[in-house]
């Protein structure tokens, strides 16, 4: 199989979803045309191996191209990351039951597939913080039949399969439910007052005596093994939208003629100096979040690895913060409505601060590694 140009891919998507990113946005609702984008181009074959039809792409390439793709709509790379960094990850410590589960989910992934990860519960909280799950699967004459209810399902009504994390006679284990399987409802309960990624239709799931087949269940047990895929994948979606943030601010710059000033106000010492700060800390963040995933993938001690995981998802997810911070400041009063797009940007990047591993979990996490390497 030929490998494609991804990032050329990733651009011409971007330009594509940026036409209809506002109005999404305004809507809350994740543009159809976005997600055919996605399937038709090939980018969600991403981190499927070749063998199952994909194209075998590394976490490094993965993230690259999720960092061109989110500045044209954090949103609807949200939605891409989750598939991405579900398959990357199975493919990495492949914590699968069957060769048979491997053939015939990616296969589906790569054909026209979108797949995300359902964990999250009204009462649970973080599911990274150990679960203990209300949705059940239990057996039944067709197989398993499954009922509970899950938020913060990211993909919504577009999603084609989710594996659902649940208990499973006593302990965790994950199920694969096609979405078109009866018993399958959706509750939108994601739009407008969200406010991060508003066009990412992560609403909520019920499961109502759902039967699949019993081979459906792919894991049983305590999961072994760390996951880069997601704190990177997930850190690329937001210093993303802070590098759109930065090229928009930039246009501004050059275009803004205050009549008082008679000249753009890129002409300012203050402005530039400025926009010299935003430059530094994106390029920083940037070239610590490519270097660790490629170290990721030539490590023979990904444990002693993983405290630079954290430290490049959490320098990512501040940067992306304070950059569309700065972004509003350089803007002024116009920057407080949709006539720019940077309180877009500043909204989306917020949600960065939430996801794992996160502010002092992420610090602590740097400072242990530190201390157990003794310098």
């Amino acid at each position: 199989m030929i490998t494609p140009d991804i990032l050329t891919i990733a651009r011409e998507l971007a330009a594509d979803c940026a036409t209809r990113a506002e109005e999404a946005d305004r809507l809350a609702n994740l543009p159809a045309e976005d997600v055919a984008g996605l399937k038709d181009s090939g980018y969600l074959k991403m981190s499927i191996p070749q063998e199952y039809g994909g194209f075998g792409l590394s976490l490094r390439e993965c993230v690259a191209a999720q960092l061109e793709l989110a500045q044209g709509s954090a949103s609807t790379a949200m939605v891409a990351g989750m598939h991405l960094h579900l398959f990357g990850n199975v493919s990495e410590n492949r914590p699968w039951m069957s060769e048979a589960a491997y053939e015939r989910w990616f296969t589906a992934g790569a054909n026209q597939g979108l797949f995300n990860t359902v964990a999250s519960e009204p009462a649970l909280g973080s599911p990274s913080r150990g679960a203990i799950f209300e949705t059940r699967a239990v057996r039944g004459a067709g197989g398993w039949v499954i009922n509970g209810h899950k938020t913060w399902s990211t993909g919504g009504r577009h999603l084609t399969h989710v594996l659902v994390r649940l208990d499973v006679e006593g302990e965790p284990g994950v199920i694969v439910v096609p979405m078109d399987t009866p018993g399958v409802e959706w509750a939108e309960t994601w739009g407008e007052d969200a406010l991060s990624l508003r066009a990412t239709d992560s609403h909520d799931l019920y499961l109502k005596d759902v039967v699949v087949p019993e081979d459906y269940l792919v894991e049983r047990g305590k999961r072994d093994g760390q996951n880069a895929w997601f704190p990177l994948i997930m850190a690329s979606v937001y210093l993303g939208a802070a590098m759109a943030a930065r090229s928009a601010v930039v246009r501004f710059a050059l275009e803004r003629v205050p009549t008082a000033l008679g000249k753009p106000i890129a002409t300012l010492p203050k402005i530039q100096r400025q926009i010299g700060e935003i430059d530094v800390m994106l390029q920083a963040a940037r070239a610590l979040l490519l270097e660790v995933a490629d170290e990721w993938r030539g490590s023979s001690n990904r444990v002693s690895v993983y405290p630079r995981i954290a430290a490049a998802k959490h320098l990512s997810t501040e940067t992306a913060n304070q950059v569309t911070d700065k972004a509003l400041q350089i803007a002024g009063g116009t920057s407080l409505t949709r006539d720019l797009p940077l309180e877009r940007y500043f909204r989306d990047t917020r949600a960065g601060l939430m996801q794992p591993p996160s502010g002092d979990t992420a610090l602590e996490i740097v400072g242990r590694g530190a201390l157990e390497r003794g310098g």
